[in-house]
């Protein structure tokens, strides 16, 4: 495995490209959503995870953070290991029309991995891209806030609920991100 896209700074921030497998479309319905909001407000206000931006795409997850305890790595694991097993729950409990499918295919995802159990959602990669400067930094928002846009989903990033470009913006959010003075970043 390559060591390119890996998170090698603890304490560093980073932009990370949190992949379900098989580019499944998840996070369609807003219950599975939900479980990534409370997930990352829990890590933002018990683990010490600052974000500074994000989006929750139908089927992946980009986000700018850093851990204020120099232990991203971990929390990121954290994250992805309590959404799992909150989404293969939910699933399994609550009517869900594409249930076998989508189990099916988180089922035979785990098989092709040594270090799975019962079934895997996202992807083992987290594609870190370690953030080294004010205009990687711009760029990495712009990208992140223009994401539900270029998908056509809204014509102005501030519409998508599940961005921080409404937090950029003034408008109410679903989490609490740290925001970066974009005004200094551009000078």
């Amino acid at each position: 495995m390559s060591n390119a896209y890996k998170i090698h700074k603890q304490h560093a921030c980073y932009y990370l490209t949190m992949q379900v497998v098989k580019w499944v479309d998840v996070f369609t319905r807003p219950r599975y959503r939900d479980i990534v909001i409370t997930s990352l407000n829990f890590c933002i206000a018990e683990k010490g995870l600052e974000v500074f931006a994000y989006v929750i795409m139908t089927n992946h997850v980009h986000i700018l953070t850093r851990a204020a305890n120099n232990n991203l790595s971990d929390v990121i694991r954290d994250f992805k290991r309590h959404t799992s097993r909150m989404l293969i729950k939910s699933m399994m409990s609550e009517p869900e029309s594409r249930m076998k499918w989508m189990l099916d295919i988180f089922k035979m995802s785990a098989s092709e991995h040594s270090r799975n159990t019962d079934y895997q959602v996202w992807t083992h990669e987290n594609h870190a891209e370690e953030i080294y400067s004010p205009e990687f930094t711009l760029q990495k928002i712009k990208y992140i806030h223009d994401n539900p846009v270029r998908a056509g989903i809204v014509t102005k990033s501030e519409d998508y609920m599940y961005s921080s470009a409404r937090n950029y913006s003034g408008k109410d959010s679903i989490i609490n991100v740290t925001k970066i003075q974009l005004s200094m970043l551009m000078s």
